[in-house]
């Protein structure tokens, strides 16, 4: 399973970016697909993960409202829909592929990440 994410990039408060994480390999579609980020001089965080059989969402408090993540099956790609970007969601975020539920523990494929920066 390979994970390709893209998408950032530098953005005035209040506005928005769309991250894509491409998937491929035999079993990319059996895992659950997942936002972690992280800013300088802190840990890893979860954002959000989406199940690929139902579509079934999670997202981490601090996004909820804002953030939308979705899949398009027929390009086995996540999309992470950014709303309404604060200072503080300025980090690198990455795409990862695990069993559900998403936590970084289970995280079994991590894709690259893309650096979103977000200006006050």
């Amino acid at each position: 399973v390979q994970l390709q994410a893209s998408g950032g990039g530098l953005v005035q408060a209040g506005g928005s970016l769309r991250l894509s994480c491409a998937g491929s390999g035999r079993f990319f579609s059996s895992y659950a697909t997942g936002w972690f980020r992280q800013a300088p001089g802190k840990e890893r965080e979860f954002v959000a993960a989406i199940k690929w059989n139902n579509g079934t969402t999670l997202y981490t408090d601090s996004v909820k409202g804002r953030f939308t993540i979705s899949r398009d099956n027929a390009k086995n790609t996540v999309y992470l829909q950014m709303n309404d970007l604060k200072p503080e969601d300025t980090a690198v975020y990455f795409c990862a592929a695990s069993p559900w539920p998403v936590v970084r523990t289970r995280i079994r494929y991590w894709g690259q990440g893309t650096q979103v920066t977000v200006s006050s």
